[in-house]
């Protein structure tokens, strides 16, 4: 073979062209390939059958294989679905080239047009499972050897549009490089089509091309005209790229990568850059590729302490501008950042040049993203019409945490391929387009796990990728008005939906009579109580009491307030509204008890009404979850309370000789109602402060406003106020302390250490084994390496017995174990479960997600029997039936994989002593895969947590802002009655949109304390395999402790987390029961 092909010198030309790694050196080996084969390049994808004619290389025919088996589905009609149709793609980005390769094979002629002369983006992009299985299918690994071999699910930017150039080149599509699209050129009369305006002057053949279709993947910064663009702001986020020479050395392939960690819940790790470096990050992901590539999220306080940037500037073009950024100090801060990410590894770290020749490190700023209104638009001017159609960038541009771009971009690329078959069958327009934007509506909510699950089946028709597809939601009325027939769009009927695919309708809102009405409702019938107005019929306190008792009846005795004073009933019905409704304060007791505010109660009641206005009451079935923002609010509050009682308990137990192992640990539950104690009233103020007791912000003095308070342990802020005092990051229920030294607000993470917290968890840090402290802090802690077994010094605490609530499964598996006690040890006259046996139950449920059948594992966990590595084994096989036998070829080939020694330990342990690495290797990849997949959802899901955060944040203080200007409007007294009512009922509708807001808000935040107990769970799960993989008669005894201790700590997790999964699902259950009432 090798003779033959040394004779023939086509051979040799196409081996070039198959291992060129520059842009020029593939145009330059196509060309001379093309001129021995005597062929023109180009000509649509005749041009593919005639190179695959006369180039009869056996290295070729697998490629040809790959490629003739594409082009022949049924949805290419043969490459003649577009034979007549004439294309534009403008960018030889991914998404650009991508689009190109699909429309070559629908038999369009198909022109690029790219700016650059060269690729040089080191940038590694994260590959969805189809993506991957995409690009196999168009040759990838005949171009790039490498590519996702094992376990790898990305791919460095210039290798994708490397393979993804040479696919377009052999399929027939022009490409013109170093050519600038600047605009359409209309045609002048009857008889010419539509042409593009290029620069610099382009060559005649490419000046005169007529086409009728426009694909722009240009990037966000390059929109065409007639597209309008919507901006999705949050706040400030400013990222971090880096890429690193990869020498390939062993050393460096021996440096597991970081598919992401984000400190949303694992704080720990950043809590020790924090301390070893100085920097303050919000995520860090680590690629191996071409360079070691490294991305991060970085807080502006710490670029500005550690000298990044050079001021601070409000204008996000100013701070980060070439001006304010010192190039020495980011190259120090992405180094030290790189190098404790890896323990250091990596050796010493030398920055990749990019295409200037510049060290390849870069700050961007993407707190605003921005995403087209349309995906598609039609043009007609003397009965030439062209179709316009946005990919890439410049369709939705990405948040790059998730991982989305590329998938995203390659799904827009087949929904517009799709689009263009459309056209050219002589499809009527409007029908062409609303089929568009109803694709288009699909593509934001696309994910791995809500598509189909055979990508193998994956093709332009969009059946074959989205479930539930309903290519009708969007009528062709509705997109009248893209369609531009001579300059002048088709009207839109007035009744007509807008084509936005973000479009909401927003609830009703009560008018302050419909308020008043339902308070009186509420409180009508109870001794005393009269309530007429929202000031002097709430004084006594009697009113707001009363509410309480009629919404929750068990929390009060009303007899019992006779002869209570005012102030004291006012605070304690406060109190239970804040502590067992979810119903935070807007004013203090003291403005309750004056009538001074008519306005803050006003709002203070919206609360209410917002919470349980809508739901039916019936004074005999009271149920302890409300709609709206009561329920995860509260329960955050409850969270909060139960944590500072532990922490002041802790702090109490501090001083003595035994330490505490096991606080309260039981979370605050919906379903189990608190009689509340006798309350001790709040301290009631001066009366010359009474007036001012709600006014003024506790941190800055200055004046609050309604919709700007937000009140944590009986203090009102500002919410631009309550941050962090380190980071100035916001701060959230349950996510907080206050230092009893300075008083001052922290996060978890930046919470003075003289006072320790547990950062993963949220608990004490005394919980944990003494001497942690001083290890963490002198090592980086990796955020998927277990560290080594701590050693417990001391007597160990005997905690009291308490109820452990499970789930279904884990009291299944409870129910079997068969527990024996050691028979040379005498235990106390009740023993406690044995720490072996509670681990191998503790540790069952954690397998799942690597891909074990949910069934009991046996006693012997770390020595598997035969039968159930079978029954896993074919289980695993079985899902990857859909291989190829081409592909099952490829992974053979594939080199050795480097495992994280956290997954190594494991997959050893769990197939010891049994061979069955070597006798199922695809169970050895799929369960890999599995387990990167995992960390990969829980890494995408919390920067999703976190981007939505943002929003929300953003959205608060424009609705701040609005409400400011209405409260200064009403308070100033010189408006009349009609437009006070006006200005009021503005002013409750930007309440309840606040207190939408504020339960989203809360419910990510419950969503962010279950990722982080996920994450200390498997933490502790790889902690506890390590002690078990030991022989028990060569443990030690601080080493039985630890593990002990370890072992308490997993079944605390594992409480916390049925709490949360029972909150759930009485939420579930309550908006099922609030659904059939509104029904029936």
């Amino acid at each position: 073979m090798a003779a033959a092909a040394s004779q023939n010198p086509a051979h040799g030309l196409f081996e070039n062209f198959l291992q060129a790694q520059l842009c020029k050196d593939v145009l330059s080996s196509f060309q001379d390939l093309c001129m021995c084969l005597g062929l023109e390049p180009g000509g649509r994808l005749s041009f593919y059958h005639k190179l695959k004619a006369e180039l009869n290389y056996w290295n070729a025919k697998s490629l040809w294989a790959k490629l003739d088996k594409r082009a022949s589905h049924p949805v290419y009609e043969q490459g003649k679905a577009c034979a007549n149709t004439k294309c534009l793609v403008v960018g030889a980005g991914p998404c650009g080239l991508r689009t190109a390769v699909e429309l070559a094979l629908l038999g369009a002629r198909v022109v690029l047009v790219e700016k650059r002369t060269k690729f040089s983006r080191h940038n590694v992009l994260h590959l969805w499972p189809f993506t991957i299985q995409d690009l196999r299918g168009l040759g990838a690994k005949k171009f790039y050897g490498r590519f996702c071999t094992g376990t790898l699910d990305h791919i460095s930017i210039r290798q994708l549009q490397l393979l993804l150039l040479k696919v377009a080149l052999l399929l027939g599509v022009e490409i013109h490089w170093g050519v600038t699209f600047t605009g359409l050129l209309p045609p002048s009369h009857k008889g010419i089509g539509w042409r593009a305006q290029l620069q610099p002057s382009p060559p005649d053949q490419l000046a005169l091309y007529e086409f009728d279709v426009l694909i722009s993947a240009a990037g966000s910064k390059f929109v065409p005209e007639g597209f309008s663009v919507r901006e999705m702001r949050g706040k400030l986020a400013i990222g971090i790229t880096a890429n690193f020479v990869n020498g390939r050395t062993v050393a460096e392939t021996q440096v597991p990568e970081i598919s992401g960690v984000a400190r949303i819940y694992n704080q720990s790790f950043f809590q020790n850059l924090f301390k070893a470096t100085g920097i303050d990050l919000e995520n860090i992901v680590y690629y191996k590729d071409d360079t070691h590539y490294f991305v991060m999220t970085a807080k502006r306080q710490s670029l500005l302490r550690l000298g990044v940037l050079r001021q601070d500037f409000a204008n996000t073009e100013q701070l980060l501008g070439h001006d304010n950024i010192v190039p020495e100090a980011l190259h120090r801060f992405a180094r030290a950042a790189a190098d404790f990410a890896t323990h250091g590894k990596l050796g010493n770290l030398e920055f990749a040049c990019d295409a200037r020749g510049r060290p390849d490190v870069a700050a961007f700023d993407f707190t605003s993203m921005t995403r087209a209104e349309s995906a598609a638009r039609v043009q007609e001017k003397h009965g030439a019409r062209i179709l316009l159609e946005l990919v890439g960038d410049c369709l939705v541009e990405p948040f790059w945490p998730l991982g989305t771009g590329v998938a995203r971009g390659f799904l827009a690329a087949f929904d517009a391929a799709w689009t263009v078959k459309l056209w050219a069958r002589g499809t009527q327009p409007l029908d062409v387009l609303a089929e568009r934007e109803s694709l288009y509506q699909l593509l934001s909510q696309t994910s791995p796990e809500n598509m189909h699950r055979n990508i193998a089946q994956y093709t332009l028709d969009p059946a074959s990728r989205y479930p539930n597809l309903n290519l009708r939601s969007v009528t062709p009325q509705q997109v009248r008005d893209l369609y531009d027939i001579g300059g002048k769009e088709l009207e839109r009927k007035k009744n007509d939906k807008t084509d936005s695919p973000m479009h909401l309708t927003p609830e009703p809102v009560g008018t302050q009579e419909e308020l008043l009405l339902w308070c009186q409702k509420q409180t009508a019938g109870y001794p005393g109580v009269q309530v007429t107005d929202f000031s002097s019929s709430w004084t006594d306190g009697r009113a707001l009491c009363a509410l309480v008792h009629r919404l929750r009846p068990n929390l009060l005795d009303f007899s019992t307030l006779q002869g209570a004073g005012a102030l004291e009933t006012t605070a304690l019905a406060v109190k239970l509204a804040e502590q067992e409704l979810g119903i935070a304060p807007v004013i203090p007791p003291q403005v309750l008890v004056a009538g001074t505010d008519p306005l803050g109660l006003t709002a203070y009641l919206t609360h209410f009404y917002s919470a349980f206005g809508k739901t039916p009451h019936s004074p005999d079935l009271v149920s302890p979850l409300s709609t709206g923002t009561a329920s995860a609010v509260l329960f955050l509050s409850k969270l909060q309370r139960k944590l500072q009682r532990t922490h002041s308990q802790n702090g109490q137990d501090s001083g003595g000789k035994k330490p505490r192992l096991e606080a309260e640990s039981k979370m605050p539950s919906p379903i189990e109602p608190t009689l509340e104690q006798p309350v001790t009233p709040l301290n009631p103020l001066p009366a010359d402060q009474e007036a001012e007791a709600g006014d003024l912000c506790s941190l800055c003095g200055e004046r609050l406003y309604i919709l700007e308070r937000i009140c944590a342990d009986g203090r009102f802020f500002h919410r631009s106020c309550f941050h962090c005092h380190s980071c100035e990051a916001p701060l959230w229920p349950e996510g907080y302390r206050q230092h009893p030294g300075d008083g001052h607000f922290y996060c978890l993470l930046h919470f003075p250490q003289s006072v320790s917290i547990n950062v993963c968890d949220g608990t004490p840090e005394d919980q944990e084994l003494p001497g942690n402290n001083e290890e963490k802090e002198a090592t980086a802690v990796s955020p998927r390496t277990p560290t080594a077994p701590e050693v417990i010094e001391g007597p160990l605490k005997q905690p009291s017995r308490k109820l452990i609530r499970l789930s279904s499964p884990e009291r299944r598996s409870l129910s079997s174990l068969n527990l024996q006690p050691d028979d040379e040890i005498e235990g106390p006259p009740k023993p406690p479960r044995s720490c072996s046996a509670l681990a191998h139950q503790a540790l069952e449920g954690s397998f799942t997600g690597w891909g074990v059948p949910d069934q009991r594992l046996p006693q012997t966990l770390l020595s598997p029997s035969p039968e159930l590595l079978k029954l896993v084994a074919s289980s695993v096989e079985e899902e990857d039936e859909g291989l190829s036998s081409s592909e099952e070829e490829e992974e053979g080939e594939e080199e050795d994989l480097v495992l994280t020694s956290d997954v190594e330990q494991t997959l050893l342990n769990f197939a010891k002593n049994s061979g069955t690495m070597e006798k199922y290797p695809t169970w050895r990849r799929t369960l890999l895969r599995r387990a990167k997949e995992e960390e990969m959802k829980r890494f995408c899901k919390a920067q999703a947590i976190q981007r939505r955060l943002d929003e929300i944040e953003a959205a608060l203080r424009e609705l701040e802002e609005e409400g400011k200007r209405l409260e200064l409007a009403l308070r100033s007294q010189s408006c009349s009655p009609k437009q006070e009512k006006l200005w009021m009922e503005k002013i409750l509708k930007l309440i309840q949109k606040k207190n939408s807001l504020v339960a989203e808000e809360a419910d990510l935040m419950i969503t962010v304390k279950e990722l982080g107990l996920e994450e200390k769970q498997w933490q502790l799960d790889q902690e506890l395999r390590s002690y078990m993989d030991r022989e028990e008669t060569l443990k030690t005894a601080k080493e039985k402790q630890a593990e002990e201790q370890m072992l308490k700590q997993l079944l605390d997790v594992v409480k916390q987390r049925d709490a949360l999964i029972r909150f759930r699902e009485e939420c579930r259950l309550s908006e099922l029961g609030q659904g059939a009432g509104d029904q029936g």
